[in-house]
């Protein structure tokens, strides 16, 4: 019999990433001689990768931004950041003991994320999380990326688990939308990066602590979804 699986979003989810992404925007910002982003403005900005908050924060300071320099900002951000892993980013409370008590309870647990692969893979074992997952998998792992559900059904696979007993926990619109196209329940957060309340987007379930994440409360949802 398959095991169920839980699948989770990484910035926003499970990790408190801000500090460090918002470092590396900023680093790639002053090359191009825009003013910084500060933290509250950072939310507008997040949520699809680099790319997008570098194009995000051009078009908030009504700055043109040609192909070739943001590709050269990207690489900026990236290399930024990459050096810095993990930096100050660090689990949300109650991640850790969540993780275990799935894994106690005997549940595949898996990773699905507009990050870079090797990002994710580096910064999940620099905060020692690696032994939790079976499959890691970034914007760059498949030909496709959330909001396809595609991403998530083969990260699903990839970890050996089965679409129909699964359940997604993310921070975001995409990652709502990802998995309500992939008919699998989705558990959002209310603490990650979004400026519009997740509620809005309509998950299955709103949580505001890892503490009430259960596998009694997954398995009643995976239930409800069949």
């Amino acid at each position: 019999m398959t095991r169920p699986i839980i699948v989770f979003d990484l910035d926003g989810t499970l990790v408190d990433t801000a500090p460090d992404l918002l470092d590396s925007l900023n680093h790639s910002l002053a090359a191009s001689d825009l003013a910084a982003v500060d933290e509250a403005g950072f939310r507008r900005f997040v949520g699809h990768g680099g790319r997008v908050m570098i194009e995000r924060a051009h078009t908030a300071q009504n700055k043109a931004l040609v192909a070739e320099e943001h590709d050269r900002l990207l690489q900026l951000f990236l290399d930024h950041y990459t050096l810095n892993i993990p930096g100050k980013s660090r689990p949300y409370p109650g991640v850790v003991a969540a993780l275990d008590r799935f894994q106690a309870a005997g549940y595949l647990m898996a990773v699905c994320t507009n990050k870079y692969e090797a990002n994710s893979v580096a910064l999940i074992g620099a905060l020692g999380l690696s032994k939790y997952f079976a499959a890691i998998c970034g914007q760059d792992t498949f030909a496709f990326r959330k909001p396809d559900p595609r991403h998530l059904t083969e990260t699903i696979r990839l970890a050996s688990g089965d679409p129909e007993s699964a359940v997604m926990v993310g921070d975001s619109q995409t990652d709502i939308d990802t998995a309500k196209a992939a008919g699998i329940p989705v558990v959002a957060v209310d603490f990650g990066y979004t400026d519009r309340h997740v509620r809005e987007f309509e998950p299955t379930l709103v949580i505001s602590h890892f503490d009430t994440l259960t596998p009694d409360l997954a398995e009643r949802l995976i239930a409800a979804a069949r």
